[in-house]
């Protein structure tokens, strides 16, 4: 994948829509989790196109969650893993930062669902 998503430019356009740019923001963080674990994308992949400097400042100075924040973090440092741990210890590892990351997914949505 060559195109970086630009969280500012693809949250932006939904400013007419009722759904909560945090609640899209998980949505799409969702299928970059699935993307990792089927192993369509890699975790330098989606350094490169989606955690990325300029959507984790985003996140932190337009969706004001700690989740999302969080989220964006724990995806920054996914390659690192595969750099400093063996093989079978950095894949558990990043099996453990997925999993965490969808759950942090999932308790966004769920924060935003009971608001709307």
């Amino acid at each position: 994948m060559t195109n970086k998503i630009q969280l500012k430019t693809v949250l932006s356009e939904t400013a007419g829509v009722s759904v909560p740019q945090s609640t899209l923001f998980a949505l799409l963080s969702l299928g970059i989790l699935d993307s990792l674990t089927s192993g369509l994308l890699s975790a330098t992949d989606t350094l490169q196109f989606f955690f990325h400097a300029e959507n984790c400042l985003f996140v932190r100075q337009h969706l004001h969650s700690r989740n999302a924040d969080e989220i964006m973090s724990h995806g920054v440092q996914l390659p690192d893993l595969f750099d400093i741990l063996p093989p079978t210890e950095a894949q558990r590892e990043f099996q453990r930062e997925l999993a965490k990351m969808r759950t942090l997914c999932l308790t966004l949505l769920e924060e935003k669902q009971q608001v709307i």
